[in-house]
């Protein structure tokens, strides 16, 4: 795990900070991300672990994410990657950079009715040139039994001069 005394890198990575110290930090910061980006709020994710370069949340399995079989839908599972991937790219990211993704190319490999868990990481990643990341997302079942897997381009560009990072 990283040292969480290192300077934040922007506003989100701020807001983790102060959030983190609070009891049910990740889970007060999962809701907070739900409220900017609300479509995440459709399946409830939580993160268990977020820092800069790496993250994994939890979906648990309720009625809401479940397809005509009962087991949780293809786009729930797409829905947690993005979610995933996107608020660690945000909080990992410099204040001069930005980032947007530019797709998401999915596998399912299995069917699930338990929780499932999504992780990403940036080993390696310079976030300070403009470039393409591909971020791949694993998703396990509570047995930790592969059930998908996914890539997202991320597209990581300098912030336009006068533009403060967004929170």
């Amino acid at each position: 795990m990283s040292d969480h005394r290192e300077k934040p890198r922007n506003r989100s990575h701020e807001a983790l900070e102060r959030v983190r110290r609070l009891p049910w930090g990740l889970w007060l910061f999962s809701r907070i991300v739900c409220l900017k980006a609300p479509y995440f709020s459709t399946i409830r994710p939580v993160f268990e672990e977020l820092e800069p370069g790496r993250a994994r949340a939890r979906l648990k399995c309720r009625r809401r994410v479940t397809n005509h079989l009962g087991t949780v839908h293809a786009i729930a599972q797409a829905n947690l990657c993005e979610f995933v991937a996107g608020t660690m790219m945000e909080i990992s990211m410099p204040r001069e950079m930005r980032w947007i993704p530019r797709g998401l190319e999915i596998t399912y490999l299995g069917r699930t009715k338990g929780r499932l868990y999504a992780s990403c990481n940036l080993d390696g990643v310079d976030l300070t040139r403009q470039q393409d990341v591909p971020v791949r997302v694993e998703v396990v079942d509570e047995h930790g039994e592969p059930m998908a897997e996914a890539t997202i381009p991320m597209y990581i560009s300098p912030r336009k001069p006068g533009r403060d990072a967004k929170a």
